[in-house]
């Protein structure tokens, strides 16, 4: 029988109260876990608030500083057979780990994600496109829309059988796409087993007025294009990238096309977005040639000298 345990990253005293709804919608779950891990990176007075919330393990990130190696100090605690991760401004659905259960009935699943709704603090901006959900670590357009195999969960909102992590060596990024890198590294170690993605497994993430800017926008896609180049040096370029020749080709520029239909609807926030799916591709290129430039110093500023202990990424 699958039991969960639930990893949930915090940092900051600003989001005391996030992370106490995030532990609630754990607590009530419709499949409780066996526990929920608090893991408090470089934070010893909100770690000390932590280990006063009741039904919680509080503990420290003891590792490289970020989300890989938050990550991994709640993994060496945990105690369940399946490890759920949830952002400490997300808040899960009742029964989120309900449909992670169902997934996991199925041997050959390793790893299962679900969606991330975004909740605006502020109004939506008109220029954004549905395209470009990942920038605020949601799911985005292109995404399926039934349970499917796909090729990395979404580090908001993913879970892996813990004895899969434990093999893997856990996460090897302290910053960016340490998710990505850690489910190419679990498909090249058994090819035949699937990732599963189950929208119906939903969260809501928080959005803050300053992740609705253009400035995040444009800082995001440049440093995602730079942690792209990161793990296609790690992984290989052709498992590194394979996921993103597909959403280039074919997510885009049908997003394209929907903006600038919606403006001769009368819609002419769609020519903005339009224009914001180009530029954010164009970011996006940038940072990723500017992080294959110095793809080694590009790792280190990402953690992984510290959080993997691997020196023999390239290929």
């Amino acid at each position: 029988m699958t039991s969960f345990s639930v990893v949930i990253c915090a940092y900051s005293d600003e989001r005391w109260d996030e992370l106490l709804a995030a532990v609630e919608s754990v607590q009530t779950q419709s499949t409780p876990p066996v526990e929920t891990i608090v893991v408090v990176d470089r934070n010893p007075a909100l770690l000390d608030r932590a280990r006063l919330l009741a039904h919680v393990t509080a503990v420290e990130n003891r590792h490289t500083p970020g989300l890989g190696g938050a990550r991994n100090s709640g993994l060496e605690v945990a105690q369940g057979s399946v490890v759920a991760f949830l952002d400490d401004d997300a808040v899960a659905t009742k029964d989120w780990l309900e449909h992670f259960s169902r997934a996991y009935e199925d041997a050959n699943v390793l790893g299962a994600g679900g969606s991330i709704e975004p909740v605006w603090a502020s109004e939506r901006p008109h220029w954004f496109p549905d395209e470009f959900g990942w920038v605020l670590g949601c799911t985005y357009r292109g995404l399926p829309d039934s349970p499917s195999p796909v090729r990395n969960l979404i580090g908001c909102n993913m879970s892996y059988r813990r004895r899969v992590l434990e093999e893997l060596g856990g996460f090897r990024l302290g910053y960016g796409c340490d998710e990505t890198d850690l489910c190419i590294r679990l498909g090249q170690r058994w090819p035949t087993s699937e990732l599963r993605y189950v929208p119906e497994a939903k969260v809501f993430h928080r959005v803050t007025p300053e992740r609705a800017r253009w400035r995040h926008f444009r800082t995001r896609c440049v440093f995602e294009g730079g942690s792209k180049a990161v793990v296609s040096w790690l992984v290989g370029a052709s498992d590194g990238l394979a996921s993103e020749r597909a959403y280039t080709m074919r997510t885009l520029p049908r997003g394209v096309a929907h903006g600038l239909r919606d403006a001769t609807r009368g819609d002419f926030g769609g020519l903005a977005r339009a224009g914001a799916i180009l530029a954010g591709l164009t970011f996006t290129t940038g940072g990723y040639v500017m992080g294959k430039v110095a793809v080694r110093e590009a790792a280190e500023r990402r953690g992984w000298r510290e959080v993997g202990g691997n020196t023999n990424g390239g290929r």
